[in-house]
This record gives structure tokens, sequence and C-alpha cells, in this order.
């Protein structure tokens, strides 16, 4: 993309989760267009700002102007384009945008923390154009890259701790590599801060934090919807369902509960991941089973129970 722009991946749709370097591949690629074709027109921005500038400019009648800025960039790289979800002028006017750059063999490189087809709210003919060209998903480093980051990283600052703590840390922090370089810095300045040596058990009790978030992070609303169905013997497309018995109806909020508690989904993600339900619906769901955990310790029991076994 960056040697050849607009000539194969066009659009260069790039997703993953958070910290995982999106941002940074952006950046890189634009840099060295910037640097390699002289005179080059690159825009770096992020989808609120897009949509925070076209809002101004419809407010201060400058359309023409706003337009005319996105639509003569010779590259355009928008991050977290998932936040034009639901934004329908925006949508819009960013549709157009596309067009013009796409029919003037521009390249456009957009990020997003999920694929276009997961986006919610988006227009069909906006996730149709962001799979016209290459969509490279961005996983979790693996455990061996993960050591292979942590000791180039600890090179490079001078950082020095003995084998089992780099393996720890490579082991137990899996999601991002921002968070586990933060975890290398909070481990190496306890260190040279207290004097003490560092065991598993002091690491465990300094990161305890994180180390709790990887857990919540690591379970999913499909993991959740599973063990939930599993325990109340009912069908998993009941999760889903619009059915309404008692026995269907409080299991499936008991799921959203979780998976309010337990992931960093927003109430609309939820919803949409039971049925295309509203956040209304899930915010009611989340209130039920409180009230009836208080009421009732079996139930609280349970939801525990769920709980931790879905963090083992």
């Amino acid at each position: 993309v960056a040697q050849s722009p607009a000539k194969t991946y066009n659009p260069l749709f790039i997703y993953g989760g958070v910290g995982l370097g999106k941002t940074h591949l952006m950046q890189s690629i634009g840099q060295y267009i910037s640097v390699r074709g002289k005179g080059a027109r690159v825009m770096y921005l992020s989808s609120e700002l897009f949509i925070n500038e076209f809002i101004d400019a419809i407010q201060h009648n400058n359309l023409v102007k706003f337009r005319k800025r996105y639509r003569q960039a010779d590259l355009l790289l928008i991050d977290d384009i998932h936040f034009l979800g639901g934004k329908e002028r925006s949508q819009e006017e960013f549709f157009h945008t596309f067009n013009t750059l796409f029919d003037g063999h521009k390249q456009i490189v957009l990020s997003s923390d999920r694929p276009a087809s997961e986006i919610a709210n988006l227009e069909h003919r906006l996730v149709s154009r962001f799979e016209w060209g290459l969509t490279a998903e961005l996983q979790p480093p693996d455990v061996e890259t993960r050591m292979a980051i942590l000791r180039k990283k600890a090179f490079t600052l001078k950082i020095k701790l003995h084998d089992e703590i780099f393996d720890f840390l490579a082991t137990r922090i899996k999601t991002n590599v921002r968070r586990l370089e933060g975890a290398l810095m909070r481990v190496a300045s306890f260190a040279s801060l207290s004097g003490r040596e560092l065991t598993h058990e002091v690491v465990e009790h300094l990161l305890k934090d994180i180390l709790q978030e990887e857990a919540r992070r690591a379970v999913t609303i499909d993991q959740i919807q599973r063990r939930v169905a599993e325990h109340y013997d009912v069908r998993l497309a009941d999760m889903t369902s619009k059915r309404r018995p008692a026995n269907i109806a409080f299991p499936r909020q008991i799921a959203m509960y979780l998976a309010r508690e337990l992931t960093k989904a927003s109430l609309n993600e939820i919803g949409e991941a039971f049925g295309g339900r509203d956040h209304g619906t899930v915010l009611h769901a989340c209130k039920q089973v409180k009230k009836r955990m208080k009421e009732q310790d079996k139930i609280r029991q349970t939801i525990s129970f769920i709980d931790s076994a879905l963090q083992r």
C-alpha cells in the first residue's frame, strides 16, 4: 500500500482490538508516502474529527471548503471508522468522499475495532466499499512474540529482570502490546525503587488490576451466552430469540447482565448480540438481575458460579 498507493489494495481496511498497533501502522504508511512522494497530500485523522468538522462546516456554511480539503487528498487515513455507525448524515458525506477519492485513484486506509460487516448501523453501501480492497486483521501477539517484545523493550530501556518474570508477563498478559509494555514498566520501576526481589507473588500483587482486566477482556458475549444456556438447559438460539417464557427470559437477562459486567461491549452492542434488542432492554435486564440477586442468595450464587467458570 505504501509503496504503490491505490494500485492494488484500495481501500486497506485494518481491524483489531485496542493496543495492537493499528494507529502506529497507519501513521507509518502516511509518513512513508509523505517522505517518498514529495508534495503528496496526506490526511490522517479520526472518524470523530471528520464528523465534528463536517458538523462545523454545516453550521458555518463551509461545506465547499470542507469537501475540497478531503476530496483532494492523495492519501486519506481515517482511524476508528466504526464511530461512523449510526451517524446518517456523516455516512452520506463520507460515502461521496470515498467515491471521489476511489474514482480518482487515491489511496484510502481505514481502521476499526471490528470487521466492516460487524459495525452496527453502518449503511450497506459503505460496508460493501470498505470490503472492496484488502481487509487485514491485527491479532493479539502469540506468547513467543510477546516474549520478544518484552525482551526488546527491556534491552532498549536497560531493564534487567529474571527470565521467570519475563515468562510470567508474556503468559499472563495476552490482549495487547500497550498493556504488556505498561506492565513491564510498572514491574521494572517497582524493582528499581524498592530494591525488593521480584517473585511471582510480588508481581501478581503489583499487576492485580491489569490481570483482572485481562480476565475480563478474555470473555466474549458468545461464551457468556453458551455458558448460561448450558447452565439453564436452554437452547443457544433462545439467547437471541423473541420468546419470553420465564425459563428462557430470565437466563437471557442473566447473560445480558454478565455481558455488561465481563466485557467492554456497549449497551447497544450487547443488545445487538441478543437478537437486536435496544439498550433500554439491556438496562432493564441488568436491573432485574441485580434485584433478584439481592433478594435470592441462590441466584446470586449461581451467577457467581457462572462468572467464575467464564474467567478460568
